[in-house]
């Protein structure tokens, strides 16, 4: 409809405001195509979808125009831009204004808990990790979006938001088959290596002389060890400069916790088969009954948190950072011993998070060549002695858009637009090239990331296989994930320290995992999938059945097992399971 038609129904008294009106259309039209021209040029869409988006985006905001709202995310390199240059670029197009807040992950956590507890709107929107997702489920208060597109979101859900492209929709998903979270970005806990010093041949015949088999990518738990041990004790030192076979962190701090929680005693085989979530026992070893209710994480109540398997993967990683780590990683947090890698002296790295590739390709660090290309290579970790077919691999980290019912609903709808336009197929692939976290297949597979791809050592293969699902971040079993994950470094700290065994650590874990899940039942704090712990037996009775929890292996060490990098690759990418 024209200006002239417009002015013949609503009068000259209109004038003024229908000029302004087409004005501001013609604006906006060039603010959509310099959006799509300019800071959008990379996409998998075409001009026009990305033109379509655009547009659908400012008609859809426009109840909200003039509104300023908040959201939080944790300090990785994607949330940061998205800060930078999405919400500029979001204000422009719709006139919502959004502080996106970055600070600490735990921060993060804790204002979530307290807007679940108190009702008190802290933010409109959270990027929060899916780990939470078994606490999203059972308290009610988290909007369930299932419901909300088809219902209150109806006219603001993106017509392009094509759910079935993202790569990590299952571990947002609920045992209801709702959607709690949509996934803004991903990252994945992987084995890094050196990649130029395992082709050397001088080192691949002094290993071999060693050890009895070929220095390759390993497979399994004891050919990593052999490898730690042959950098630091037989290298020893590369060009003039000390090399260690091992980097990890071990300060008293809650990152700690990640570092166990994050899939670690599940990648030595504790848990049950089943992807993406062991069942019946995840990779927390908490066991659910068939109705997903939570009945322990003691191995006296069926879970595996203290079993054998937990005991052998703490002893590990305790062992491992003693021996053949640089000794000032012993005092680091997450934060401080992921760079470490990038500086030249670590040989390989088995508990690695590709949110530090970044890190790891700049032209100026000692980790690439002349040319900018990597000497290192991601590659699968290798499995635990108590690990089988069929279960988890390790960890990936899927940071999404959660809503609570706590926020107004103006609010909580205008920050729903601003996260469906940060995951937008106009959007998502500028922030991959960014940022580096995929969350979108189409991405994965662009031509722009097959020409990065020789630039970032094996991520874009690893999110094209689809062994790329064997990764899962923490499952619906864990009830209250910012209540229980504090004490996992709690309990594990005095194990790393050397202060008490891993056996006494994780028996106290286990027990205070079993009696917060105890108390919070008795409270009634659930909405539903409320834990009905089981009552304690004599481990042996659970240890002497099939299943985790696992008796104890007669050989926790068996004979090490190594694989050529390019067959791994070859294998990985047509979808081959490693024996």
């Amino acid at each position: 409809m024209n200006v002239r038609r417009k002015l013949s129904r609503v009068g000259v008294a209109g004038l003024l405001l229908l000029a302004g009106d087409a004005i501001a259309q013609e604006d906006r039209a060039a603010v959509i195509e310099r959006l799509a021209d300019e800071v959008f040029a990379n996409s998998t869409l075409t001009r026009e979808q990305r033109i379509a988006e655009l547009e659908w985006f400012a008609e859809a905001a426009e109840p909200f125009r003039g509104m300023a709202i908040n959201t939080v995310a944790e300090g990785l390199t994607t949330h940061t831009w998205e800060r930078d240059v999405l919400t500029p670029a979001f204000l422009e197009l719709t006139g919502i204004e959004v502080t996106h807040n970055i600070i600490g992950e735990g921060d993060v956590v804790q204002n979530m808990q307290t807007q679940m507890q108190s009702g008190r709107n802290i933010y409109d929107a959270y990027i929060n990790d899916s780990d939470s997702i078994g606490t999203h489920i059972r308290y009610g208060s988290t909007i369930n979006l299932s419901d909300a597109m088809a219902n209150e979101w109806k006219e603001l859900t993106l017509p392009s938001l094509d759910l079935e492209d993202f790569i990590g929709i299952q571990y947002t998903t609920g045992p209801d088959g709702s959607l709690y979270q949509l996934p803004d970005q991903q990252f994945a806990n992987l084995y890094w290596f050196r990649y130029d010093w395992f082709q050397r041949e001088d080192f691949q015949q002094q290993f071999r002389d060693l050890y009895g088999y070929e220095l390759g990518v390993p497979t399994n738990w004891t050919a990593y060890q052999d490898i730690a041990e042959f950098f630091s004790e037989h290298i020893g030192e590369i060009d003039g400069q000390k090399v260690y076979g091992h980097m990890d962190y071990g300060r008293r701090d809650p990152s700690l916790g990640w570092r166990f929680h994050d899939s670690w005693l599940s990648m030595a085989g504790m848990g049950s088969p089943g992807v993406p979530f062991g069942n019946p026992v995840d990779d927390w070893g908490i066991r659910v009954d068939e109705d997903s209710h939570p009945v322990g994480a003691s191995v006296s109540r069926g879970g595996a948190t203290n079993s054998p398997a937990s005991v052998f993967a703490v002893t590990k990683m305790v062992d491992w950072l003693r021996d053949f780590a640089p000794p000032e990683a012993q005092g680091m947090t997450f934060g401080e011993a992921g760079p470490v890698p990038a500086q030249g002296n670590v040989a390989q790295q088995m508990f690695w998070y590709t949110a530090f590739t970044a890190d790891m390709v700049s032209p100026d660090v000692a980790v690439t060549d002349d040319q900018g290309n990597p000497k290192w290579r991601m590659a699968p970790s290798p499995t635990g002695p108590y690990w089988e077919e069929g279960m988890k691999v390790g960890y990936q980290d899927v940071g999404a858009w959660t809503f609570f019912d706590s926020t107004p609903e103006d609010r909580r709808s205008a920050a729903w637009l601003f996260a469906q336009f940060s995951v937008s197929k106009t959007v998502s692939l500028e922030k991959l090239m960014a940022g580096l976290t995929p969350i979108r297949r189409s991405d994965i597979f662009s031509e722009q990331m097959t020409e990065m791809a020789p630039k970032l050592g094996g991520l874009v293969e690893f999110y094209r296989s689809p062994n790329e699902a064997k990764w899962t971040p923490t499952g619906t079993n864990v009830p209250d994930y910012p209540r229980m994950a504090p004490l996992w470094w709690q309990n594990l700290a005095p194990a790393v320290n050397g202060d008490i065994s891993a056996q006494e650590a994780l028996d106290n874990l286990a027990a205070d995992l079993d009696n917060i899940m105890a108390r919070l039942a008795r409270a009634k704090v659930f909405a539903t999938y409320e834990p009905i712990l089981n009552e304690p037996k004599d481990p042996e009775q659970w240890l002497s059945q099939p299943g985790s929890p696992k008796a104890k292996l007669d050989d926790e060490m068996p004979q090490g097992t190594t694989v050529p990098y390019d067959q791994m690759m070859e294998d990985w990418m047509s979808a081959g399971t490693r024996e």
